[in-house]
């Protein structure tokens, strides 16, 4: 006696029993089909209804096939007891889909003829409602379980509840098993990690000292090369200054000259612009009478795009109908390749089952049996795609027929059209010469205007010139009246140093008593034996001096630490007496600018930001253009008494 199971769930079921109220019970059906081979073959169907909560509520309902017959009989089935069972699990489960819903189409109803469930002959019934009426699809009939059915039921339950217990502790062993050696592989791997780390941490940190050693080294490298570069960039400077200069008044030049050029075309621009202005009148009479021709033309047009619209609505519908049948011939395709794709799979399923045990043959054999049923459908399949494409011929061949009745229509809209377009395209080559004519006014006004203000650009830039110019030869004229007052206020000093050269005295208070020279530049006291030391001059200086009979200052070396300033430096070499002196350079002749002050400019050396008095530039700033009033020198007498 063979069991086979069919169906296995809780199902939601409506109780009913006499003079009691209806209630909601979840009950378990378990189908099963028993074929008895001894002594005859036969095939039964047994139903059970159980409860999971209740142990003690079992039903059953056996149905041979004689039964069968009579049930069918009674209840004017349309289903053979080999279907049935299929068909009766259809129903219960579109008994659970419906039973969620507040309003269930579907109903399984237990019905009870006593006031209780308990051991009375019950019926369940498969129940479909309607608006009008409650329709009963099935009724069966149950008997409820003896002792010995009950015991039976209840030891089959307790078996299936030992097999679950043991399956479970033999997982639980295995997963700890697993879990075991999982933990002792991560402490291995964690305590080579941190070795490694460890590592890794002594690496670094003689790297990190490897490298600050390199990069002192490389920044002191780089700082002397920037103060090369400096003392190169300083003397480009003053080249390309004089480059500039040259090139400047090269400029004005070829500038004067364009002025010239400009004014010539200008004067050809403006013929040019009445001849246009007399073609534009012209045209426009023209465009007036093809106007007129445009304006029938296009009612002609409008009458032939009906009588296409009319033809290309035809089309259309014929166009639907092939795009129909090509959609379907791509859904047959797709299905074909997905059923192929299924084949090679299955193939790749069977090589790998031979590899494996000689146990499993049994399973490749009914996988062999599917794939022949995949076939035989991928056959119908090919045999319904060659009908597919019969149809889809007889459509091409419509198709073409209609396309050479369109042919012959289109021939003749073509020869209107072509009629049509050619009296455009004149309509188009007379309007484009009345765009061109326009453009080319616009673009010479353009040119006459940037022309104009390309004069007035010139013009502001030769008087900005003009006015350089002028302020530099203001500024030269200032500076020489300044260095003719310090070398006549230094013969005063030099000849007062001679007369009491032995009688100079310090005074209590240090440095405040020691003197000044406000008129040569210096604003910070200067000692004495600094102040008139004769020290050897350099023999490139002599024939200069021997000319302008000026005394030498050397500065004190601590006057160096000082902050320096470069826009000062410049005048010091004129105050100083060193014309010729190539580290300072000449300012003679320069603009105000380039007194500006500078953050990335190299100061000379010895000079400090004390050394020249800032009073000494404020008449040049004041006026800029015009020459400052004589500067106050303060007499030798001053500061040496006696």
């Amino acid at each position: 006696m063979a069991a086979e199971r069919m169906f296995n769930r809780p199902v939601c079921v409506q109780v009913r029993c006499q003079g009691c109220e209806e209630r909601r019970l979840n009950v378990r059906v378990n189908i099963e089909l028993l074929s008895i081979s001894n002594p005859v073959h036969k095939k039964d169907l047994a139903v059970r209804l159980t409860d999971d909560t209740d142990p003690f509520f079992l039903y059953n309902l056996v149905i041979s096939e004689e039964d069968f017959q009579s049930l069918k009989s009674q209840q004017g089935l349309l289903v053979d007891f080999s279907a049935f069972p299929q068909k009766f699990i259809d129903l219960l489960q579109q008994c659970i889909q419906e039973q969620n819903k507040d309003i269930p189409r579907f109903l399984l109803q237990l019905v009870s003829s006593a006031s209780v469930l308990d051991h009375t002959p019950v019926s369940l019934n498969v129940v479909e409602t309607n608006p009008f009426k409650h329709l009963t699809h099935l009724s069966l009939k149950f008997l409820p379980g003896n002792d010995a059915e009950i015991k039976k039921f209840l030891a089959s339950c307790l078996k299936c509840l030992k097999e679950d217990k043991t399956m479970l502790e033999e997982k639980l062993r295995k997963t700890e098993e697993d879990l075991t050696r999982q933990l002792s592989y991560a402490q291995q791997s964690l305590s080579e990690k941190s070795r490694e780390l460890d590592k890794l941490k002594n690496e670094w940190t003689s790297y990190t000292t490897a490298l600050t050693n390199k990069h002192t080294q490389e920044l002191t490298n780089e700082k002397e090369r920037a103060l090369q570069a400096q003392a190169q960039y300083q003397q480009q400077h003053e080249q390309q200054k004089k480059e500039l200069e040259n090139l400047h008044q090269k400029s004005i030049q070829q500038l004067q000259n364009r002025l010239s050029e400009l004014e010539v075309i200008n004067k050809d621009l403006t013929e040019r612009r009445y001849k246009g202005d007399s073609t534009v009148r012209e045209l426009k009479a023209k465009l007036s009478g093809i106007e007129d021709e445009c304006q029938r033309a296009k009612q002609e047009v409008l009458s032939l795009r009906r009588e296409n619209t009319t033809l290309d609505a035809e089309c259309h519908e014929k166009e639907k109908l092939i795009n129909q049948l090509q959609t379907r011939v791509a859904v047959l395709e797709q299905e074909i390749k997905d059923k192929d794709q299924l084949v090679i799979r299955t193939k790749e399923v069977l090589d790998a089952t031979q590899e494996q045990k000689v146990i499993l043959e049994e399973s490749t054999e009914k996988k062999q049996s599917h794939i022949e049923k995949l076939e035989t459908t991928i056959k119908s399949l090919s045999a319904e795609l060659l009908k597919a494409n019969e149809i889809i011929k007889k459509l091409q061949g419509d198709l073409k027929t209609l396309m050479s009745k369109l042919k012959l229509k289109n021939t003749v809209t073509i020869q209107q059209e072509k009629l049509l377009a050619e009296k455009e395209e004149r309509l188009q080559k007379e309007q484009r010469e009345l765009q061109e004519a326009g453009q080319s006014l616009r673009m010479k006004e353009q040119e006459a205007c940037k022309l104009q203000e390309q004069l007035e650009t010139t013009m502001e830039k030769l008087e900005e010139s003009k006015q350089l110019l002028k302020t530099n030869e203001n500024v030269i004229t200032w500076l020489n009246k300044q260095l003719n007052e310090i070398q006549m206020a230094k013969k005063l000093e030099t000849s007062a140093s001679t007369h009491g050269a032995g009688r100079t005295a310090i005074s209590p208070h240090g440095l405040s008593d020691r003197p000044s020279f406000p008129s040569s530049g210096i604003n910070h006291p200067i000692s004495p034996l600094y102040a008139f030391q004769n020290f050897p001059e350099p023999a490139h200086n002599k024939n200069v001096n021997s000319q302008c009979p000026v005394p030498k200052i050397h500065f004190n070396t601590q006057l160096s630490k000082m902050n320096r300033c470069s826009d000062v430096q410049t005048v010091t070499a004129t105050a100083t007496g060193h014309p010729a002196n190539k580290e300072n350079g000449d300012t003679l002749g320069l603009d105000s600018k380039y007194f500006k002050k500078k953050d990335d400019s190299i100061p000379l050396r010895g000079l400090s930001q004390n050394t020249l008095n800032s009073e000494y530039l404020k008449p040049y700033l004041a006026t800029k253009a015009q020459p400052s009033p004589k500067a106050a020198v303060t007499p030798a007498s001053a500061y040496f008494p006696g």
